[in-house]
């Protein structure tokens, strides 16, 4: 008796180290995703402020996910003008996003980009969503649209661009 009482306890254990051992590679998971965003949406402001043309909010306002195919755009042997620069900077985070091709690191991503007028400069909000794997019950801020896909997860960077002048 005492063996079989033994045997359970070890059984329960090992299946509690198990349970344990998944919550923390889907913990893992969203952690990578997290970071893979940020660093997504970093690329993407700091990219912005190295173009800020007088056209920034017309080149730059744009919404595209995963699904959507990149048109292929070289700026790197030629030159190109500010909007031209924009198109190759939206191609190259178009093929970021793209998991499925093995270049991109966020499942199901989409990416929303929304800069807009403000006297000298440019308001910029990014806001990079994906989907993760563990379950959550999300906020419901109305200020952050982006993205419909299950168990939604979203990083939102804000920033501001001082516009050089001409």
């Amino acid at each position: 008796m005492e063996v079989l009482i033994a045997f359970i306890v070890l059984t329960v254990g090992l299946l509690g180290t198990v349970a344990l051992q998944s919550n923390a590679k889907q913990a893992s998971y969203d952690a990578n995703q997290r970071s893979a965003a940020l660093a997504l949406a970093n690329d993407i402001v700091e990219r912005i402020r190295a173009n800020d043309s007088a056209d920034l909010v017309a080149n730059y306002t744009k919404t595209f996910s995963y699904l959507d195919t990149p048109s292929e755009k070289q700026c790197l042997n030629t030159r190109c003008s500010s909007s031209g620069i924009a198109e190759y900077d939206l191609y190259q985070w178009q093929k970021a996003l793209r998991v499925g091709d093995n270049t991109g690191s966020l499942a199901n991503g989409t990416v929303c980009i929304s800069p807009s007028e403000d006297g000298n400069g440019v308001n910029l909000r990014v806001i990079v969503a994906w989907q993760g794997r563990q379950k959550l019950t999300e906020s419901t801020n109305a200020s952050i649209n982006c993205g419909n896909v299950s168990n939604r997860r979203t990083v939102v960077l804000d920033s501001y661009i001082f516009r050089r002048s001409a």
